[in-house]
Formats: structure tokens, sequence, C-alpha cells
């Protein structure tokens, strides 16, 4: 059989990972805090028709360049670009982005840790800062019935009011995660990633300290999909798909001449 079927196979499969991962970025538009997708590809091993280097004549000649043929195409990873979404302003007092480095982290009902960038929060039925979904952050804070005017500073200290008395009262303090590899995070859904042995361990501190984004209340971190640049990648992703099928179709006219010799 000839390799170009194989190697056109292989780019083509390429191609639908590449279509797969695009699709992901443009439904996710609009989610809070998202981050955009890449899919990365390596050329697979190579055979030798002819190694570089091997003597041609009885005299020691070298062969300077040699033949190989490369096997096609795999994917080699989907990484994420961290780079800063575009923060929008809710003048929601529990709508909270980050600008920097970091994450919130929560608690899962297994009691597991959780990060996140997505900071549109609530408050529970007993007054604890939640994500949509339930789930507390870490460390937990908790406002009283009565707490008005919640404010959250830049270094993530929660402050409120209560009727009757103007003296501002600290809730709590939120702190933020970092990781040496934010691609070493498994994404598991719901806005959400836990650490893995590639991410490297949680480093937890306050807000605005070295290496620490910082906190705008009233503001969530917008999609950092850029809309014209999925679509170009789309196009380019279709004829690089449209290509390899041709190749195959090509590759099977020659086989039909082939058997079709007398």
């Amino acid at each position: 059989m000839m390799r170009s079927l194989d190697i056109a196979s292989t780019g083509m499969q390429a191609q639908t990972t590449n279509v797969e991962t695009i699709s992901n970025n443009i439904a996710n538009m609009t989610t809070t805090g998202y981050k955009r997708r890449r899919a990365e590809f390596q050329d697979l091993i190579y055979q030798d028709l002819r190694r570089a280097g091997t003597m041609s004549s009885d005299t020691g000649d070298l062969v300077p360049a040699g033949a190989q043929i490369g096997l096609g195409v795999r994917t080699a990873g989907i990484y994420r670009i961290n780079e800063q979404g575009t923060l929008e302003q809710t003048s929601n007092a529990l709508d909270l982005a980050i600008e920097g480095r970091g994450y919130f982290q929560v608690t899962l009902p297994s009691g597991e840790y959780a990060y996140t960038r997505d900071g549109t929060f609530s408050l529970s039925q007993d007054g604890t800062i939640v994500t949509a979904d339930g789930y507390p952050l870490n460390p937990n804070i908790t406002l009283p019935n009565n707490a008005e005017n919640v404010t959250i500073d830049q270094s993530g200290q929660v402050q409120y009011t209560v009727s009757g008395d103007g003296t501002a009262q600290v809730a709590g303090q939120i702190q933020l995660s970092t990781f040496q590899n934010e691609n070493g995070l498994a994404a598991m859904g719901q806005n959400l990633f836990t650490a893995t042995t590639s991410s490297g361990d949680p480093i937890t501190g306050t807000p605005q300290s070295v290496g620490v984004g910082s906190v705008r209340q009233g503001f969530i971190e917008e999609s950092s999909v850029n809309v014209v640049t999925e679509i170009t990648d789309l196009i380019t992703a279709q004829r690089a798909y449209e290509m390899n099928s041709k190749v195959i179709t090509a590759s099977d006219e020659m086989l039909q001449t082939l058997t079709n010799l007398r």
C-alpha cells in the first residue's frame, strides 16, 4: 500500500482535532474567564531510505543528505493561552475579576479543591460566598444577614457595614492560587480546574502580593476568544483537511492505475 494514504489520513485526523478545538473556543466565546485553546502538532517518525552519513563507495565517500520519508502528523497537545481577558463592569458587589495571575480556590463537595477564574459569586442560604454551583470560596467568607455596603478591595479584603453602624467590619480575606505551570491544570468543566503533577502544587498568596494579581470588585473577566482569529484558523484548518483528502484521492487513482495494468 502507498504510504501517502496513511500519511494523508493522519493529516485529516489532525485537522479534525484542530477544528474541534476551534469549535470549542467559538462555543465558549461568552464563557466567563474562559481561555482559548490552541492545538499543536508534531511530525511522526521517519523511515530512512538512505541514511545520511553512510558510505557510498569503497573509498569512503559519504552520502551528504540521505533520503527520509515522514509518516505523517500527530497531536502533541492542546494548550491554553493564558492571556488576560477583558474586564466587563457589572456593578454587582459579588462579581469579582482577577487582573493578572491567579485563581480563586473553591471547595468541592468531595472536600477537594478546584480553581477558577470565574468570579461570578453570590451568597448561600447561610451567607457564605459561593460560586454559581454553590461551591464555597476557600478560605470560607460568611456575611451576616444584616450586612450592607459589601466592599472588596484590590488586595482581596472583604468588608461590610451593618444597619445603624457605619463602621466597616472585616468578613475575611480572599486568597489567590498560582501555579508554576498553568497549562498543567486539568479542566473539569463548570469553569473549574484541578491541580495535577504537571501543574505543581498551588502557591497561595494575598492578591497584589509578589507574583499574584489583584481583585476587581464589580467586574467579571470575559472570554479571551477572538472571533476573527478563530474564523481565520477555521478556514486554514478546513483547507488543510481538503488538501489531505485530495492526496488520498490522488493516491487511490494511482493504485487504481496499477490494478488496471495487464
